[in-house]
């Protein structure tokens, strides 16, 4: 199970025989995970740590990053939501406090009561944060979100098996993109945040902006290991088909060079001709 720590969360299992446990599996779990990408979510109506309605229309206008967790955990999503902490704060000084929205959600609709979101908020320093708001719903109400943002869970005793999984919604609340594991490189979350809010046509030239874009371009999560990796297989394409593109440039210029001289070359004997 350790191997897939990262992007399948164990989370607060008790020990049980390998038989009776039901874990995911981390391919179909992706696979429903990508799926949900470009679909529209509902405009629902949450309930926040002090027991009052939160809309998600009202987080409408700016990206939310949403981040699924359950409370009575004491393992994987504590580490999650202290990690996803810390790189809000530097996405947050790259694009301004307000730029985008973060809503912790708890997705154990019977055990995330207002009272222990207050807690959970509380011990991970989340309220203090601009834009961050911590939720939970009733049982329907969570059913159809999960639903439309991908996200696979199941019971076990002592809690759940289920994705870690964060995902990030552009400003009409359309799924944009997910993100994996309890810790993963702040690019994979800071890239789509830059492309939602400056929008996708707006890149740095500079130097360590253009070098950030292609370890963005080549990070890619293995939903079997549960871990993102810098894809040298990628790196070398793009790196190849630059040079390849270059030297058919050169070897066009060089035709085209060769053509110009030998044209001119046959001009000048005629004018030469033609003048005596």
């Amino acid at each position: 199970m350790g191997i897939l720590r990262a992007a399948l969360a164990v989370a607060c299992l008790l020990a049980l025989p390998v038989q009776a446990q039901q874990v995911l599996d981390p391919t179909a779990a992706y696979e429903l995970s990508q799926s949900a990408i470009g679909g529209q979510t509902s405009d629902h109506v949450l309930t926040d740590h002090t027991g009052r309605s939160l809309a998600l229309a009202d987080l409408r206008g700016k990206p939310l990053v949403l981040s699924l967790i359950f409370t009575s955990c004491a393992t994987v999503c504590p580490i999650t939501t202290d990690h996803l902490r810390e790189q809000v704060k530097l996405a947050q000084r790259a694009m301004g406090d307000g730029a985008f929205n973060i809503l912790t959600f708890g997705f154990n609709a019977a055990g995330d009561r207002p009272a222990q979101l207050a807690g959970f908020a509380g011990t991970h320093k989340l309220l203090a944060m601009p834009g961050w708001q911590i939720a939970s719903a009733d049982p329907d109400t969570t059913a159809t979100l999960l639903e439309e943002l991908g996200f696979s869970f199941r019971s076990a005793a002592g809690g759940f098996d289920h994705v870690t999984q964060t995902t990030i919604l552009d400003a009409e609340g359309v799924v944009y993109r997910q993100i994996y594991g309890e810790a993963f490189p702040l690019p994979v979350l800071i890239e789509p945040l830059k492309e939602l809010v400056l929008g996708k046509a707006t890149r740095s030239v500079a130097p360590q902006d253009l070098w950030d874009r292609i370890n963005f371009l080549c990070t890619v999560y293995n939903p079997k290991t549960g871990a993102y990796r810098f894809d040298y297989g990628i790196f070398f394409g793009i790196f190849f088909g630059a040079v390849s593109l270059l030297l058919t440039g050169i070897i066009i210029l060089r035709l085209w060079l060769e053509r110009r001289r030998a044209l001119r070359g046959r001009g000048r004997p005629l004018r030469g001709a033609a003048g005596s």
